[in-house]
């Protein structure tokens, strides 16, 4: 195991538990993730189960609600995210404001315009200020655009996921990069993971510098950057300037794996996974079918894409569906035929490669809130999370195959919700 997170995670599926990546920590009981002797908080994946227990549905806020709670005064929240249609958590924050903590919070304008009745951003409003000179704030990115998105990219989001504190109990320096929107469907309805860098200082403060040009919305300085800090690597979106697969983080990624290679005198395939909601990069795609035909295993599960049917021509879909072995899952579950009530989908967006990368032998992951997708490249507000940690990418298979075996309608995904006929907002 490489230096860096221990991981942990136990995710329920239908009748079955799967234990993912067990620590010594988790083997004693522990939280996924913490330390049991000491109580060190410790680096490590977090994941969601909508079809589990209430617990089991709310893991990943529950982890957010701890550190809020546990943050000492004179620390700091920051907190850039897409949606928070939660009061409780928007209490949890302001209540830690008023003990003593700076609490800093960059939304989407969408999450007001969209959503007026909730009362979560107003809680925030009044307890927080909307003056960014001030210790603690709530700002809005522009309406109908990211905070670094250039205007003449037409419109975009603020789609970012991440947490960062300062302090918190048994840790200083923490990240926490997710997939989930603070909302009731990303926690009943919506698979999410998240991911918990604790200590590292580096990886801290790259955030925490992305965070202060989505503060300042300075689109026009703006400029794509990546930060390593071993065994991590952080990399914020938009990809300004830039066009084309080799300004594309993610088919550059994939450009860097090799699929047959010689181990202990025997030749062995690198196994490719991705678990991602939206799926309409065509290049990423083209990328995934070239690895499949070089001797790869490729596997994909997702909830939305684009076809014929729902651009006008050969999309994703049709791509994705044109290497023989290659079989994606569709996760689009209307479970209670009601179109009022949110379906069960797949909302993570990660990446494992087990095999050789980049010239060696490794097992990676990547995940944050970036989906493959057009605009999550060039014009939205996205971070993404490299993780050079092969328990964490072993806990990440075990969520993986259980996304895959709870996916409906599964390998059956010729229907207009999986090909992007049925519009699939975030």
């Amino acid at each position: 195991m490489r230096p860096g997170a221990r991981a942990a995670g136990a995710i329920a599926v239908a009748a079955a538990l799967l234990t993912a990546g067990l620590s010594a920590a988790s083997a004693a009981g522990a939280e996924p993730g913490v330390a049991s002797s000491a109580g060190t908080e410790q680096s490590g994946p977090v994941f969601n189960n909508p079809l589990g227990t209430a617990a089991e549905q709310n893991a990943i806020r529950t982890r957010i609600l701890t550190y809020v709670g546990s943050a000492p005064a004179n620390s700091s929240v920051k907190v850039a995210l897409y949606h928070l249609w939660d009061r409780q958590v928007a209490q949890a924050l302001a209540d830690a404001r008023q003990r003593g903590v700076d609490v800093q919070m960059v939304l989407d304008e969408s999450t007001v315009s969209s959503r007026p009745s909730d009362a979560s951003y107003g809680i925030l409003r009044d307890a927080l200020g909307t003056d960014t000179t001030q210790g603690s704030f709530v700002t809005l990115c522009p309406a109908g655009r990211s905070c670094l998105g250039r205007p003449e990219f037409g419109a975009s989001i603020n789609h970012n996921k991440f947490w960062l504190f300062s302090q918190v109990a048994g840790a200083a320096d923490v990240v926490l990069q997710t997939s989930s929107n603070m909302s009731p469907s990303a926690y009943s309805a919506f698979w999410n993971d998240a991911y918990v860098v604790a200590g590292n200082s580096g990886i801290y403060h790259a955030y925490s510098g992305y965070f202060s040009a989505l503060v300042g919305k300075d689109w026009e300085n703006w400029r794509y950057t990546s930060s390593s800090w071993s065994p991590y690597k952080a990399y914020f979106f938009p990809y300004y300037p830039g066009t084309g697969n080799s300004t594309d983080t993610i088919w550059n990624t994939l450009d860097n794996v090799t699929c047959a290679y010689v181990q202990d005198g025997a030749t062995r395939h690198t196994k490719v996974r991705v678990a991602m909601f939206k799926f309409t990069r065509q290049g990423v795609a083209d990328k995934l079918i070239t690895l499949k035909k070089a001797g790869c295993s490729v596997e994909v599960v997702y909830t939305s894409t684009d076809s014929k049917e729902s651009s006008g021509s050969a999309g994703t879909w049709e791509t994705l569906h044109s290497a023989p072995g290659l079989s994606p899952v569709c996760y689009y579950d209307d479970h209670d035929g009601d179109p009022a009530t949110p379906a069960r989908i797949v909302h993570s967006k990660y990446l494992l490669i087990d095999g050789k990368y980049d010239g060696a032998v490794n097992k990676v992951l990547w995940t944050g809130s970036h989906n493959y997708s057009g605009p999550a490249l060039r014009e939205n507000d996205e971070a993404l999370l490299k993780v050079d940690d092969s328990a964490a990418h072993d806990a990440y298979v075990a969520d993986f195959n259980a996304v895959k075996a709870a996916a409906r309608p599964g390998v059956a995904d010729d229907t207009p919700a999986c090909k992007g006929v049925v519009s699939q907002p975030e």
